[in-house]
Protein backbone atom coordinates (compact mmCIF):
# COMPACT_ATOMS: atom_id res chain seq x y z
CA UNK A 1 0.00 0.00 0.00
CA UNK A 2 1.22 3.54 -1.01
CA UNK A 3 2.47 5.90 1.83
CA UNK A 4 -0.09 8.57 0.71
CA UNK A 5 -2.97 6.12 1.95
CA UNK A 6 -2.19 5.88 5.82
CA UNK A 7 -2.41 8.66 8.38
CA UNK A 8 0.60 9.36 10.15
CA UNK A 9 -1.70 9.24 13.12
CA UNK A 10 -2.40 5.38 12.43
CA UNK A 11 1.56 4.69 12.09
CA UNK A 12 2.26 5.94 15.76
CA UNK A 13 -0.79 4.07 17.17
CA UNK A 14 0.55 0.46 15.08
CA UNK A 15 0.23 -2.24 17.51
CA UNK A 16 -1.75 -0.65 20.37
CA UNK A 17 -4.84 -2.08 20.30
CA UNK A 18 -4.01 -5.02 22.55
CA UNK A 19 -6.59 -7.50 23.06
CA UNK A 20 -7.70 -7.66 26.65
CA UNK A 21 -6.31 -10.32 28.71
CA UNK A 22 -9.13 -12.85 29.34
CA UNK A 23 -10.11 -12.70 33.17
CA UNK A 24 -11.11 -16.45 34.14
CA UNK A 25 -14.21 -17.21 35.39
CA UNK A 26 -13.45 -19.08 38.61
CA UNK A 27 -12.97 -17.94 42.24
CA UNK A 28 -9.87 -15.69 42.42
CA UNK A 29 -8.52 -17.48 45.46
CA UNK A 30 -4.94 -17.28 46.70
CA UNK A 31 -2.27 -18.10 49.16
CA UNK A 32 -0.60 -15.02 51.04
CA UNK A 33 2.01 -15.66 48.56
CA UNK A 34 0.36 -15.56 45.49
CA UNK A 35 -1.11 -11.99 47.25
CA UNK A 36 2.13 -10.58 47.78
CA UNK A 37 3.29 -11.13 43.66
CA UNK A 38 0.01 -9.63 42.73
CA UNK A 39 0.63 -6.73 44.74
CA UNK A 40 3.79 -6.34 43.70
CA UNK A 41 3.29 -7.17 40.09
CA UNK A 42 0.63 -3.95 40.39
CA UNK A 43 3.78 -2.18 41.78
CA UNK A 44 6.15 -2.77 38.74
CA UNK A 45 3.89 -2.25 36.50
CA UNK A 46 2.85 1.38 37.75
CA UNK A 47 6.71 2.12 37.95
CA UNK A 48 7.14 1.27 34.51
CA UNK A 49 3.80 3.07 33.17
CA UNK A 50 5.09 6.22 34.87
CA UNK A 51 8.66 5.39 33.19
CA UNK A 52 7.39 4.43 29.73
CA UNK A 53 4.94 8.09 29.82
CA UNK A 54 8.07 10.06 30.26
CA UNK A 55 9.79 8.28 26.91
CA UNK A 56 6.86 8.05 25.22
CA UNK A 57 8.28 9.61 22.20
CA UNK A 58 10.69 7.24 21.42
CA UNK A 59 10.74 4.40 19.23
CA UNK A 60 8.20 1.47 20.56
CA UNK A 61 7.42 3.00 23.59
CA UNK A 62 3.46 3.65 22.79
CA UNK A 63 3.43 -0.07 22.19
CA UNK A 64 5.12 -0.61 25.41
CA UNK A 65 3.05 1.51 27.15
CA UNK A 66 0.02 -0.11 25.63
CA UNK A 67 1.09 -3.77 26.88
CA UNK A 68 1.88 -2.37 30.47
CA UNK A 69 -1.77 -0.32 30.51
CA UNK A 70 -3.43 -3.53 29.35
CA UNK A 71 -1.49 -5.57 32.28
CA UNK A 72 -1.78 -3.38 35.11
CA UNK A 73 -5.60 -3.50 34.05
CA UNK A 74 -5.73 -7.13 34.48
CA UNK A 75 -3.79 -6.73 37.70
CA UNK A 76 -5.80 -4.86 39.28
CA UNK A 77 -9.06 -6.76 38.49
CA UNK A 78 -7.58 -9.83 40.13
CA UNK A 79 -6.51 -7.56 43.02
CA UNK A 80 -10.41 -6.46 42.97
CA UNK A 81 -11.54 -10.07 43.11
CA UNK A 82 -9.04 -12.27 45.87
CA UNK A 83 -10.72 -14.45 47.70
CA UNK A 84 -7.51 -15.25 50.69
CA UNK A 85 -7.00 -18.48 52.01
CA UNK A 86 -4.88 -18.85 54.76
CA UNK A 87 -3.44 -22.79 54.29
CA UNK A 88 -2.41 -23.40 58.07
CA UNK A 89 -6.58 -22.64 58.70
CA UNK A 90 -7.13 -25.50 56.36
CA UNK A 91 -8.46 -28.97 58.01
CA UNK A 92 -4.37 -30.77 58.06
CA UNK A 93 -5.84 -34.03 57.17
CA UNK A 94 -7.35 -33.63 53.68
CA UNK A 95 -6.38 -32.41 50.49
CA UNK A 96 -7.29 -28.55 50.08
CA UNK A 97 -6.45 -25.30 48.67
CA UNK A 98 -2.90 -24.32 49.76
CA UNK A 99 -2.27 -28.04 50.24
CA UNK A 100 1.75 -29.22 49.35
CA UNK A 101 0.84 -32.89 48.75
CA UNK A 102 2.97 -35.26 47.85
CA UNK A 103 2.42 -38.53 45.51
CA UNK A 104 3.31 -41.48 44.06
CA UNK A 105 2.74 -42.50 40.61
CA UNK A 106 2.50 -46.18 39.35
CA UNK A 107 5.99 -46.40 38.34
CA UNK A 108 7.17 -45.54 42.12
CA UNK A 109 8.11 -41.92 41.38
CA UNK A 110 6.99 -39.56 44.34
CA UNK A 111 6.06 -35.93 43.20
CA UNK A 112 5.65 -32.96 45.36
CA UNK A 113 2.58 -30.28 44.25
CA UNK A 114 1.06 -27.43 46.29
CA UNK A 115 -2.28 -26.31 44.88
CA UNK A 116 -2.34 -22.40 44.68
CA UNK A 117 -4.65 -20.18 42.33
CA UNK A 118 -4.62 -19.26 38.85
CA UNK A 119 -2.04 -17.00 38.70
CA UNK A 120 0.36 -18.25 40.89
CA UNK A 121 0.83 -21.23 39.64
CA UNK A 122 3.64 -22.37 38.04
CA UNK A 123 4.93 -25.61 37.32
CA UNK A 124 8.30 -25.14 37.25
CA UNK A 125 8.27 -24.74 41.13
CA UNK A 126 5.95 -27.69 41.29
CA UNK A 127 2.60 -25.25 41.71
CA UNK A 128 -0.28 -26.41 40.43
CA UNK A 129 -3.95 -23.88 39.85
CA UNK A 130 -6.88 -25.35 41.79
CA UNK A 131 -8.89 -25.97 38.91
CA UNK A 132 -6.15 -27.56 36.66
CA UNK A 133 -7.22 -31.38 36.11
CA UNK A 134 -3.99 -32.46 38.78
CA UNK A 135 -5.56 -30.48 41.33
CA UNK A 136 -8.92 -31.72 40.54
CA UNK A 137 -8.15 -35.34 41.20
CA UNK A 138 -6.28 -34.31 44.77
CA UNK A 139 -8.64 -32.21 46.17
CA UNK A 140 -10.86 -33.59 49.14
CA UNK A 141 -8.50 -36.91 49.34
CA UNK A 142 -6.25 -37.73 52.11
CA UNK A 143 -3.08 -40.02 52.91
CA UNK A 144 -3.49 -43.24 51.84
CA UNK A 145 -5.95 -42.40 49.39
CA UNK A 146 -5.47 -43.55 45.50
CA UNK A 147 -6.66 -41.16 42.83
CA UNK A 148 -7.21 -40.92 39.08
CA UNK A 149 -5.20 -37.86 37.05
CA UNK A 150 -6.95 -37.94 33.50
CA UNK A 151 -3.89 -36.34 31.43
CA UNK A 152 -3.73 -36.13 27.57
CA UNK A 153 -1.20 -38.92 27.44
CA UNK A 154 -3.94 -41.09 29.42
CA UNK A 155 -4.83 -41.84 33.06
CA UNK A 156 -2.18 -41.98 35.74
CA UNK A 157 -3.04 -43.46 39.18
CA UNK A 158 -1.74 -41.13 41.86
CA UNK A 159 -1.48 -42.76 45.74
CA UNK A 160 -1.29 -39.71 48.00
CA UNK A 161 1.49 -40.10 50.70
CA UNK A 162 1.52 -36.54 52.66
CA UNK A 163 -0.37 -33.48 53.23
CA UNK A 164 1.67 -30.17 54.95
CA UNK A 165 0.30 -26.60 54.72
Amino acid sequence: MSRGFVKEDDLERAGTDLPERPISPHANYVTPNGLQQLQLSAKTLESERIEYTRRKEETNAQQKLAEIDRDLRYVVARLESVQLVTPEQQPQHTVLFGAIVTVEDEDGDQHTFQIVGEDEADIAQHKVSYVSPLAKALLGRKIGDSTQWQRPAGAMQLDILNIEY
